[in-house]
Order: structure tokens, then C-alpha cells, then sequence
């Protein structure tokens, strides 16, 4: 049965590969929100919707939430935790239960030895406005909401043409170091298919064999 998906950040490099995915997997329709949709490729008009519209804003959210089914947020803003306020408010305003999250690694400070050492250090771990702060400020908020959630917690992302990765779950420790936008795209059109699967999950995604003290290209 066909679905209608809201992709918030559709201009994103992730959510690109993830709505690819999406068109080529089933029917789903798509609602694709940006604040800057000239940067979006030219997709089939017969199933993309395509809003304008800020996530900091409630009346653009709850526009664009009418008739959805599940949302996926593909979002980078120093305001994140508001955002992610604002998503949960507007998806239960209009009875919206599935959220795919798109998070960090790190928040738990789940990243062992030198590797979680470099990683804090570099995304300003205990830090008040630290990036690491802020997503797991964000992430907060999802995880004490009532919504079937998935929150990805991806490595250092690369743009290489590739699908390769392994998971983690909340708890466990972090592998790797590094994972392909393509990769987590992919994975979000996965969990869209059968969300049930992946419900109040945060899951750690990286790519097999990347172990080291940083990303290796760093």
C-alpha cells in the first residue's frame, strides 16, 4: 500500500541518495521540504510534492505534515533540539507516529579508545554548544516523545559510490570510523519499508573494516 513520506532537508546529500531509493523501491508519494527547492534535481512530478518552508517554523511543519504517514529528517542547524521540538509537536498535532532521525556519533559518548577521544575533541564533547551537545539535545527530545522513532547515529560520512555498512545499537559500543552518505541513504529507505523493525531504536552505522584513530582521509 502506498505511503506518503515527508522528507525534511530534502536537499541534503543523504536524503538525496535516500529519496532515489524511495522512488526506485515502491510507489510512495513524497513530500519533499526545503527552504531552498531550486536545489532540487528534477524529480518525477507525479510523486514528489515539493514545499518551501522552515523547520523553525510551526505553520510551515504543520502545512506540510497534512496526509503524511511517516516523516524522515535529514537536518543540521545549531537550533536542532528546537527543530526536533518542533517536529514531534507537529507530528502529533496531525496523529504522525514514524520518525526516522538523522543524529551523529558520539552523543551517548558511546566512541571507544583514541578514536571517541579525537571525535570529542573534534565535535566539542561537554561542551554547552558543542555539536555533539546540541544532537544529543535533539535526540532527547525524540527518544522522550511517543514516536515510533529510528535515529541513525552515522560515522564520519564520505561521499564515495558505495553501499558497505554494519550497525550498532544504544548501548553498545561505536565501530569505525567512517561511512558513505550513500550508505545511510540507502539504510533510510530500508527503515522506511518496514519501520516497525527499527522502532524506538538509535542505531549506530558505520563501515565494516574502518577501525582506527580517525578517519583514515582525515
Amino acid at each position: 500500500m502506498s505511503k506518503k513520506v515527508l522528507v525534511l532537508g530534502a536537499t541534503g546529500h543523504i536524503a538525496h541518495f535516500a529519496i532515489e531509493a524511495l522512488l526506485t523501491q515502491n510507489d510512495d508519494q513524497l513530500v519533499l521540504f526545503t527552504r531552498h527547492p531550486q536545489n532540487l534535481p528534477k524529480y518525477d512530478p507525479s510523486r514528489i510534492t515539493v514545499i518551501k518552508g522552515d523547520t523553525l517554523k510551526d505553520s510551515d511543519l504543520n502545512k506540510a505534515m497534512d496526509g503524511v504517514d511517516m516523516v524522515y529528517a535529514n537536518l543540521a542547524n545549531p537550533e536542532i533540539k528546537q527543530q526536533a521540538q518542533n517536529i514531534v509537536t507537529a507530528m502529533d498535532k496531525r496523529d504522525v507516529h514514524t520518525l526516522v532521525w538523522i543524529s551523529t556519533l558520539g552523543i551517548y559518548n558511546e566512541v571507544p579508545g583514541k578514536f571517541g577521544q579525537w571525535n570529542n575533541d573534534m565535535l566539542g564533547f561537554g561542551k554547552a554548544d558543542g555539536y555533539l551537545t546540541t544532537y544529543r539535545a535533539a535526540a532527547d527530545v525524540i527518544e522522550n516523545s511517543d514516536l515510533n522513532y529510528t535515529i541513525i547515529r552515522p560515522a564520519w560520512l564520505t561521499n564515495k559510490d558505495e553501499v558497505d555498512y554494519e550497525t550498532t545499537d544504544k548501548g553498545e559500543d561505536f565501530k569505525g570510523t567512517e561511512v558513505s552518505r550513500k550508505s545511510i541513504g540507502i539504510f533510510v529507505a530500508k527503515i522506511l519499508q518496514n519501520p516497525k523493525a527499527y522502532a524506538k531504536r538509535s542505531i549506530g552505522v558505520n563501515k565494516p573494516h574502518t577501525d582506527g584513530d580517525k578517519p583514515a582521509w582525515y
